[in-house]
């Protein structure tokens, strides 16, 4: 075993190489404007969505004080996943602390050695621990290519073991690129070459759809023929994520999901809160259609100065390239008022440092008039002559 001081040794020495490299991150809480966290349709400070935390913090308490399987179960817990399968379309849900257990919990319980599993390229840090425990065998594909991922699953197809099954891993909607995937495409696929599809509909769900369920819903796929994983922390406001799928999937996850057998349970409030936030979905569609206008507002006046901002959604992407410019122009938004940060590797590839903007549903088009000014001025003070997409 290393000593302490070797421990010490090696850690300072690679906190050094990351300085050196444009790559130490700093933890900054919000100031200034909000173009940067996931509250897409800003649910998280609406008053009823608070009051319902608070009466029920009243009722159960503030924790959960132990695992679902023990003591930490609650009759709200199975009020809101019978809500969300509902919302999705599917036999059942089942509530997790947190979307990166949720993703762990599916990829490494329902996924087994053997399997061979198709991951997009651009899939969130989540995805790729989860498959990793799963010790399945990974082909990673090019990003949205269905070309590609329908001839690998062709060429793997014919040698797939008795027994073993095949399984299409992508996110709905890219976090940092901000497109979505082809999901419809994807699911034909999946239904040819009976292969299981996974969608994490993470920064989807509240914002796509003719009710707010996801990009699922939009593309028209039936979400009981994957297994989808809706984070609730960001566009619902609150915290925790779902898993959404047939009832037989989620009755094995209770079972073996080691993220959910061996966990104490999320606060009980949450689920509370949750049916509010679910409430305000559907009674307020105007939300995330005013999260759709103001996007295509701020990349119409992003292009208007030669500024490309990627992606096809609330997600804008300026891809800057150079890290430590990456991190100059993000201080200087911020010193005018705007919060906005830098995304370096490895959350992006290597060389596409960039500022990823999120579009939520209080911001108005004179904000967004003064953030594109300040972008541009930003830019150009960085050195940084136009920005690419990703």
């Amino acid at each position: 075993m290393a000593s302490a001081s070797a421990l010490e040794h090696r850690i300072r020495a690679r906190l050094a190489a990351l300085g050196a490299s444009g790559l130490s991150r700093s933890l900054h809480p919000p100031k200034g404007l909000d173009l940067s966290s996931n509250d897409y349709l800003n649910l998280s400070r609406h008053p009823a969505v608070g009051a319902r935390f608070i009466d029920a913090v009243r009722l159960d308490g503030a924790g959960s004080t132990g695992s679902r399987l023990l003591r930490g179960d609650r009759q709200t817990f199975h009020a809101i996943e019978r809500r969300f399968a509902g919302f999705k379309g599917t036999d059942r849900s089942l509530f997790f602390g947190s979307g990166y257990l949720a993703n762990l919990a599916v990829l490494s319980t329902l996924v087994e050695p053997g399997d061979i599993v198709f991951s997009d390229e651009h899939n969130h840090a989540s995805l790729i621990d989860g498959l990793r425990l799963s010790k399945a065998r990974r082909v990673v594909f090019p990003h949205r290519d269905v070309e590609a991922l329908s001839e690998a699953l062709r060429r793997e197809r014919a040698d797939l073991s008795s027994g073993r099954a095949m399984f299409v891993v992508t996110e709905s909607l890219f976090s940092m690129e901000g497109d979505i995937a082809p999901l419809g495409q994807y699911a034909s696929l999946c239904r040819s070459m009976d292969a299981m599809l996974i969608v994490d509909e993470a920064h989807a769900v509240g914002v796509f759809g003719e009710t707010g369920s996801g990009l699922l819903e939009a593309a028209s796929v039936d979400a009981n023929t994957c297994i989808s994983i809706n984070t609730a922390g960001k566009a619902l406001g609150v915290g925790g994520a779902f898993v959404a799928s047939p009832q037989w999937a989620i009755e094995y996850l209770v079972q073996r999901a080691r993220s959910f057998v061996f966990t104490t349970a999320p606060p009980p409030a949450m689920a509370d809160a949750l049916d509010a936030s679910l409430d305000l979905v559907a009674a307020e569609p105007g939300r995330r259609r005013r999260v759709h206008e103001l996007a295509v507002y701020l990349r119409a006046q992003l292009s208007a100065q030669g500024i490309a901002a990627g992606g096809a959604s609330q997600i804008l992407s300026v891809v800057i390239g150079d890290n430590d410019r990456a991190v100059a122009v993000a201080a200087r938004l911020q010193e005018s008022g705007f919060d906005v940060r830098s995304i370096r590797p490895p959350s992006v590839p290597v060389g596409t440092a960039r500022l990823r903007i999120s579009i939520n549903a209080a911001l108005t088009e004179d904000d967004l008039d003064r953030f594109a000014a300040a972008l541009g001025i930003a830019l150009k003070e960085a050195g940084v002559c136009s920005a690419a997409s990703s």
